[in-house]
């Protein structure tokens, strides 16, 4: 049976508050993810939070009560609150119905089966929340085996990047990383490195993919460095007809990784 609360000063309340900062983040080894659709997405991909808060108005909804009986059932705590204090655990003024916090689940480039699928991503110091969820939707889109975080790039687990990511956290693999790290356990195996360039003459469409592919893109304000680029297989560009000089690093690999999946479709 949910437990009630609707009190601001209630220890919990602080405590899960607090998840929104990275430092509580990896102290508490949990975060936050809000939303009906991202909750019941994350259950579906067999991941259910350790504590769902929910507002009295929305508990009578199918998919509520759905998340409220599995949650119980796998020993979670199960809270119904107010808009306010759901506003305030998520930071936003028109709260979602709903608010989880889910232990963080890492995984080594160990865990993965590069044999498993035939597009891969790779990104570089990636500093945008925005983009890193982007990047995950895509992902998910393409059938993307995983997307690999080398360097310091921003934290998967933040809210923007949870909210941006429209569930695709929960359903692609992600791992975080050196860059030597990688390249060592990438070429123990099959994996064709591509990178995204200006600094090349090989147009993205004329070039030939190998699966698996791994597609690299660099940090959104200064691209790859100079040896991670020599040490792919293939640089692409992607033509710029107009008077920008480069994609979003986002929109970038989405248009990459849609030709890669072309290609590897016949």
């Amino acid at each position: 049976m949910p437990r009630q609360i609707t009190a601001y000063s209630n220890p919990l309340v602080k405590s899960v508050r607090d998840l929104r900062d990275k430092r509580h983040r990896r102290e508490q080894r949990r975060f936050l993810a809000e939303g009906l659709r991202i909750l019941t997405e994350a259950r579906e991909a067999g991941r259910l939070p350790v504590m769902l808060f929910f507002a009295a108005a929305s508990a009578g909804h199918p998919l509520v009560r759905t998340l409220v009986e599995e949650v119980e059932r796998a020993g979670g705590d199960a809270i119904e609150t107010t808009p306010d204090i759901l506003s305030k655990l998520s930071g936003k003024d028109n709260p979602q119905a709903v608010v989880g916090v889910f232990d963080e689940f890492e995984i080594g480039l160990a865990d993965l089966d590069r044999s498993g699928a035939g597009i891969w991503l790779v990104a570089e110091r990636l500093r945008d929340p925005g983009n890193l969820g982007t990047i995950l939707r895509t992902g998910d889109a393409v059938g993307a085996g995983g997307l690999i975080l080398i360097g310091e790039c921003v934290d998967p687990f933040s809210v923007e990047a949870v909210r941006a990511s429209m569930g695709a956290l929960f359903t692609v693999p992600v791992v975080r990383c050196e860059w030597g790290d990688f390249l060592v356990w990438l070429r123990k195996g099959l994996g064709q490195l591509v990178g995204l360039s200006l600094d090349t003459e090989h147009d993205y469409r004329a070039a030939s993919y190998a699966a698996p592919t791994f597609l690299l893109t660099g940090n959104e304000a200064q691209g790859m460095p100079d040896g991670y680029a020599a040490a792919c297989d293939l640089l692409v560009k992607i033509p710029m007809l107009g008077k920008a000089d480069s994609l979003n690093a986002a929109v970038a690999t989405a248009v990459m990784a849609y030709e890669v999946l072309a290609q590897q479709r016949g």
